[in-house]
């Protein structure tokens, strides 16, 4: 289990150095990226909460006029940020993909795997695959695609084991807001601080601490 960030090719962006990547695929966040991608994922995460000027929060005043801080502007205004993703969870040997996030998934859901090991209702993942994750008595069952023609590949894995895989992916995302932070000082020093915070909002998460 990994979470992911879709991502798009940014031909274009030069705000700060990112890394080159094709659209529609997905960046793993941890701690182990280069600067160029922990850019692109700030850049990514950054573009998916831009606001148009109708839709501008109540009270935060107007949108900044530099190029950096109108694109920064949404996500550091809006209420609820959006990070296009989730967790991915796939067979390391096989390359068997179980669940992928689809369309209008966020990986500031990712508390819905805890609520479904604690017994709520399957979690649901976007669509397009239209992935779920249910608890079936003492084990998990995944299913790649619930609403396709044939679902797609399914596994059950024992609850404990995917509470633990949640964990390593939580803190897979701890870990990249820990590179975030000291990448924000030295790209965008004038907003280093309210970005990291933003950040860790997006991922549902608290600010990391080195």
């Amino acid at each position: 289990m990994e979470p992911v960030l879709e991502i798009f090719a940014a031909d274009d962006f030069a705000l700060w150095p990112v890394g080159e990547h094709e659209s529609y695929g997905y960046l793993v966040l941890n701690g182990e990226l280069t600067p160029a991608e922990v850019g692109t994922a700030v850049m990514r995460i950054a573009d998916c909460n831009a606001v148009e000027p109708e839709d501008e929060p109540e009270g935060e005043g107007p949108c900044p006029t530099d190029p950096l801080g109108a694109f920064l502007h949404g996500l550091l205004t809006v209420s609820d940020p959006f990070a296009a993703g989730g967790f991915r969870v796939h067979d390391n040997a096989t390359g068997t993909v179980f669940v992928e996030p689809g369309c209008c998934n966020g990986l500031e859901t990712w508390r819905d795997w805890l609520d479904m090991l604690d017994g709520a209702d399957g979690a649901y993942f976007g669509h397009d695959p239209s992935s779920v994750a249910e608890r079936v008595g003492d084990v998990v069952r995944l299913t790649l695609d619930a609403h396709g023609t044939d679902g797609g590949p399914v596994i059950e894995l024992p609850v404990d084991h995917v509470r633990a895989l949640t964990a390593d992916a939580q803190q897979d995302m701890r870990d990249f807001l820990r590179l975030a932070a000291p990448w924000t000082e030295q790209h965008i020093p004038t907003h280093a601080a309210t970005v990291t915070t933003a950040l860790a909002r997006a991922l549902a998460l608290t600010p990391a601490t080195r």
